[in-house]
């Protein structure tokens, strides 16, 4: 038993070490797009749910990279200020399906394939939950879920989900982001965000190490059906979200263990949906819960389910027709040792980047405004608390309000 722990954590070490240049890069640039990305701004563009409002809340989306939980947060959030439901779950999907640092991850593990067809089937998947929500989502159903929301539910990473340090003004890009309160305003981000996702991508290697280590690959290769490749091309994509639900890991820590099911004899499109799955994870399912209710958990489990099923086969089949599913399964999940590669020289050029922003996170009041994010002061309804670069709590009032039938007003 010593044997194969030791065996599984050093699995899981190789594929931190691979993925650390990559998860520092990614949060870093993701931080430098939320610093200048303001999330009050996107309330008043996300009212309905017509296709320019669906673009831009997948666009806000990917720019305010988050992990699932903070996603989700944030979603209720914008939903309570007046922005459509549709297109506040669009944004939810795409700020854990369509980010920078999911794809660079992607690449390095799994190969450029996948991260292709993440930002090809993620379009798709929002496409068709849109489609579906148009036609099966119903007002009752909506105002039930916007009852629920106002009461306030505690999730996580409900502080996460209210900050807004961007540096909003007129200024050049160039000189906002060179400017001290675009420096502070990165490192923030950068920390915040790594705060946010450690705990998913510990989990997501661990268990990967754990499956790379102890489970045979006869056992993935009946699972997915290898020897039935018709078969496995519908049954990767089906099951794929399934697995994903079960094994509890979501945002870019579910990466590690899409590569060991790779290996495993899953279905390109199987691997595909696994990752979009991470938003139906069975601790999300219960912050749906306490969100938005039973009726309309069972609703976003149910439609979810479909448009990422649907989204990995259609990738599937996009992908072998372009003669673009590779052919070798051989995702780097079994290189337990380090050796003065370019993975190692990259790795000390991003932790030293790394060293600089947490510098600057800690010099500018950063370990305040995390307490704040880990523990954030109650919420009242019909306000807005968020807080700025500095730490001081900002306020702001919503434009709408709802009277005791949940009708809308202005």
């Amino acid at each position: 038993m010593l044997t194969a722990a030791v065996q599984a954590l050093s699995l899981a070490f190789a594929m931190f070490w691979e993925i650390l240049w990559p998860l520092i890069l990614g949060f870093a640039l993701s931080a430098v797009v939320q610093a200048f990305a303001s999330k009050r701004q996107m309330v008043r563009l996300l009212g309905d749910d017509s296709p320019r409002s669906i673009f831009l809340a997948s666009l806000f989306g990917a720019a305010s990279s988050s992990c699932s939980y903070a996603a989700v947060a944030l979603a209720r959030s914008l939903f309570r200020k007046g922005a459509d439901f549709t297109a506040a779950i669009v944004f939810q999907f795409a700020s854990t399906n369509l980010v920078i640092e999911l794809g660079i991850i992607m690449a390095v593990l799994l190969g450029w394939q996948f991260t292709a067809a993440e930002f090809i089937g993620g379009p798709i998947m929002i496409a068709l939950l849109w489609l579906l929500f148009r036609a099966t989502l119903r007002r009752p159903l909506i105002e039930e879920a916007r009852r629920q929301a106002a009461a306030g539910a505690a999730g996580r990473m409900e502080g996460h989900a209210e900050m807004d340090m961007s540096v909003a003004d007129t200024r050049p890009f160039w000189t906002r982001l060179t400017s001290p309160e675009g420096f502070t305003a990165v490192s923030h981000y950068f920390v915040m965000d790594w705060a946010a996702v450690w705990l998913d991508i510990a989990g997501g290697l661990l268990i990967a190490g754990a499956i790379a280590a102890w489970v045979p690959a006869a056992f993935w290769q009946g699972f997915f059906l290898v020897n039935h490749p018709l078969l496995s091309l519908i049954w990767g994509p089906a099951i794929g979200p399934i697995v994903s639900m079960l094994s509890f890991v979501c945002s870019v820590g579910n990466v590690p263990l899409a590569a060991v099911l790779w290996n495993g004899g899953i279905s390109f499109g199987g691997a595909i949906s696994f990752i979009f799955a991470d938003l139906i994870i069975l601790p999300i399912l219960d912050i749906y819960r306490k969100y938005y209710g039973w009726r309309m958990t069972i609703y976003l489990f149910i439609t979810s389910y479909i448009a990422m099923a649907a989204a990995g086969f259609v990738v599937n089949l996009l992908f072998l027709a372009a003669g673009l599913v590779p052919a070798a399964r051989h995702a780097t999940v079994a290189e337990a040792h380090i050796v003065l590669n370019y993975t190692s020289v990259l790795n000390i050029i991003f932790l030293a980047l790394a060293a600089v922003l947490v510098w600057r996170f800690l010099r500018t009041g950063g370990p305040e405004m995390l307490k704040m994010m880990e523990h954030p002061m109650p919420a009242h309804e019909g306000h807005e608390h968020g807080h700025d670069m500095h730490g001081h709590e900002s306020h702001g009032h919503e434009s709408h309000g709802h009277d005791k039938h949940g009708h809308e007003s202005q």
